[in-house]
């Protein structure tokens, strides 16, 4: 299973997630994206448990979405992860939305996660047995491709009109 993503939720396009265009608000890719998040948290161990014991859980520091497809009422998505890198104290993990039958590729997140102490609100180092979880994903992801839309940043050109 070397070189697999990591497959990590999974949905229906409900009503309240479509928007006056008919098809997946904005917002929601974003939303599902972050259900992903809570797979990967509970799997590596982030769970309440670990939060109300050691007082340390992750916080968002910066992300990126792409849109490549739109998904539209009741069509099944699919979210799963790829490990892009890790250090004692954040991770660096990339998002693939697919339409679950059709298999075609809806949108991309690309976010880094902080590990916080909550008491002081300070980045923090991660227990030993989260690296760990985190060392097992990045050892099974280690032949993946670096995904084409990672590291992207938004930029328009600038035209001799502007």
């Amino acid at each position: 299973m070397s070189g697999a993503p990591l497959e990590l939720y999974r949905t229906e396009v409900p009503q309240e997630w479509i928007d006056i265009n008919g098809h997946m608000n904005v917002a929601y890719y974003l939303y599902a994206f972050d259900r992903g998040m809570d797979g990967l948290m509970q799997r590596v161990g982030l769970t309440a448990e670990h939060r109300e014991t050691t007082g340390g859980s992750i916080f968002a520091v910066e992300g990126h979405l792409t849109y490549q497809r739109e998904l539209k009422l009741g069509e099944p998505l699919v979210i799963s992860l790829q490990l892009l890198g890790w250090d004692r104290k954040k991770f660096h993990t990339f998002w693939r939305m697919h339409h679950a039958e059709a298999g075609f590729l809806a949108a991309t997140g690309e976010f880094l996660s902080l590990y916080v102490n909550l008491e002081s609100r300070r980045s923090a180092e991660m227990p030993e047995s989260i690296q760990a979880a985190l060392a097992e994903i990045a050892e099974i992801q280690r032949d993946l491709p670096w995904p084409k839309e990672a590291g992207r940043a938004v930029q328009l050109r600038r035209s001799a009109a502007a």
